[in-house]
């Protein structure tokens, strides 16, 4: 009998936790660029690397080399959202001139994350 193969691009496409990550790094890169034209250098640094770690080792994880190494690189992607929620709750409760936060829109809300306007 012969085995399906996949290519790791359909492998990706069908997989939920990798299209949500990899959706939301899209979303914390955005938001990142905002933090950055209010100047908000130091948070927009951090959030940035724990928000698209978490996709890249999730998105890692898919090639494991066992099953132990892929429960490795998911605890590490489970350790960088918990940073991630760490950054974006500073910037949900700091009083920051010209970072407004709004939680209506966005699909970083799904997470119960803040929006910016790109308004100043």
């Amino acid at each position: 009998p012969f085995k399906t193969i996949f290519t790791k691009k359909e492998l990706i496409k069908n997989n939920l936790i990798v299209n949500l990550t990899f959706e939301f790094a899209l979303e914390v890169i955005n938001y990142c660029e905002i933090l950055e034209g209010k100047r908000k250098f130091v948070l927009a640094n951090q959030l940035m690397k724990s928000g698209t770690s978490i996709g890249a080792n999730c998105w890692e994880s898919q090639n494991s080399e066992s099953k132990a190494d892929f429960i490795h690189k998911m605890k590490i992607a489970a350790k960088e959202a918990d940073e991630t929620e760490y950054w974006l709750l500073l910037c949900k409760h700091g009083e920051f001139e010209n970072c407004e936060v709004d939680l209506s829109r966005n699909k970083l809300n799904m997470f119960g994350f803040p929006e910016m306007s790109r308004e100043s």
